[in-house]
């Protein structure tokens, strides 16, 4: 659904300044004088390492009295600000500072801020389907198993050497030698229940982002069903194999994958507590893990001229 907005509005915008690797300088500076030229007002709130970003973006957002809130970073950035626009029922618009920035990319959102703040000028309102993991939003993916394990080894690497797209690949070959213990799940996909053994359990909500590297589930996404891959490879050297053949758009359904369809997936692990990362964030969840859409959609700011689904 496509909805038109007024050409002023009042913003509210979350900066990470810690998201990306820019070489922009004072982001804050910067952000702040492209708004005034396009005539945005706006509120720049910028949070403290440690801070809790749903809950900072909700004061943020309540205290500016904006009517709509901006995510100025990466997809972590962007899935917490949605779930604080989405609870408050305003709209979001995207400034994408990330790495990868899949979700912004998925939206034709430019991935520079003068584009970016040219959308939020003169885009239009867009409903889109918003995931969650045991209540927690999540945009792109949700995942068990290895991928939080990544995360995880690419904070070090992220810490040592800067932030960069070459360091993320990196830390999937570091992550991946050093995987020993896969999973054992019992999954319920709408009500139908299987077993399986697993180093990696990957849930999609990008339809860009699977076609972004040629795998199938994207029409499923469409239809407001997740993606559910599942590794089948067990051995370290298999988890690489599969690796290199999906940054090569190469990775095939049914030899280096499983792919199951579902509206709601509820994943048991066979622990109290278990890692699942979301949009590149990581945290421990009690089990089982639901993850399913949200009833209403979140409205997003995208450009005028892209072309519906």
């Amino acid at each position: 659904m496509e909805v038109t907005v007024p050409a002023v509005r009042n913003v509210c915008i979350i900066l990470n300044e810690r998201s990306g690797d820019h070489a922009e300088g004072d982001r804050h500076a910067r952000l702040s004088a492209l708004l005034d030229e396009a005539g945005i007002g706006s509120k720049i709130a910028v949070p403290e390492s440690g801070d809790d970003m749903v809950a900072f973006a909700r004061k943020s957002l309540e205290e500016s009295g904006a009517d709509m809130l901006v995510a100025a970073g990466g997809d972590g950035t962007i899935a917490a600000v949605a779930a604080a626009s989405h609870d408050a029922g305003v709209p979001m618009g995207v400034i994408p500072q990330g790495t990868f920035n899949y979700f912004a990319r998925g939206l034709d959102i430019p991935e520079d801020m003068e584009g970016a703040i040219d959308v939020l000028a003169s885009g239009r309102l867009h409903d889109m389907p918003l995931g969650e993991v045991n209540g927690e939003v999540f945009l792109n993916n949700a995942s068990l198993g290895v991928y939080p394990l990544i995360l995880h080894r690419r904070e070090s690497i992220y810490n040592r050497w800067g932030r960069s797209r070459l360091a993320a690949y990196w830390s999937v070959l570091l992550a991946l030698t050093g995987f020993r213990r896969p999973l054992k799940l019992r999954l319920t996909l709408d009500g139908r229940e299987m077993k399986l053994r697993t180093p990696l359990a990957f849930v999609a909500n990008s339809a860009y982002q699977l076609e972004r590297f040629n795998l199938d589930g994207a029409d499923a996404i469409r239809d407001r069903r997740f993606a559910l891959f599942t590794a089948k490879g067990e051995r370290s050297i298999d988890l690489v194999r599969t690796a290199l053949k999906l940054a090569g758009g190469a990775a095939q359904k049914g030899s280096d994958f499983d792919l199951q369809t579902a509206r709601d997936i509820t994943i048991h692990t066979g622990r109290k507590r278990t890692l699942v990362a979301r949009d590149g964030e990581k945290a421990l969840m009690e089990t089982p893990i639901r993850i399913r859409l949200r009833d209403a959609p979140l409205r997003v700011m995208v450009p005028e001229g892209r072309a519906t689904e």
